[in-house]
């Protein structure tokens, strides 16, 4: 699945947590997220954004047909120890392994920006 991919791969990509934190933000409720989270042993922090207040904030969502007039894109922003964010990844598709290549990559340049 999507997100397993996240989890399989964070000790290469997200340096196994040694400076670096990882936040998936999802429109799912707080305890069903928790839950989910915590059966599948992710590594990275979740947050739940149920008014889509965060994804409206920074644009990640998109406008669509029929039932799914609006849904949320996968969108990975990479935020540099300044706090600022130094490479953004839109959209960024969680079945490529392209995307994790971009994704490792960016973190590394972040990393070295801070340094």
């Amino acid at each position: 699945m999507q997100h397993e991919a996240y989890r399989d791969q964070y000790a290469t990509i997200f340096n196994d947590g040694k400076g670096v934190v990882a936040i998936s933000i999802s429109s799912d409720p707080v305890d069903a997220l928790a839950s989910w989270a915590k059966d599948a042993n992710f590594p990275v922090l979740f947050a739940s954004d149920t008014t889509g207040d965060i994804a409206a904030q920074y644009a990640t969502t998109g406008m669509g047909i029929g039932p799914m007039k609006q849904f949320y894109k996968r969108v990975v922003f990479v935020v540099g120890p300044d706090g600022r964010i130094a490479h953004v990844i839109r959209p960024f598709a969680a079945l490529s392994q392209d995307a994790y290549v971009e994704l490792d990559s960016a973190i590394d340049q972040a990393g070295r920006k801070g340094k």
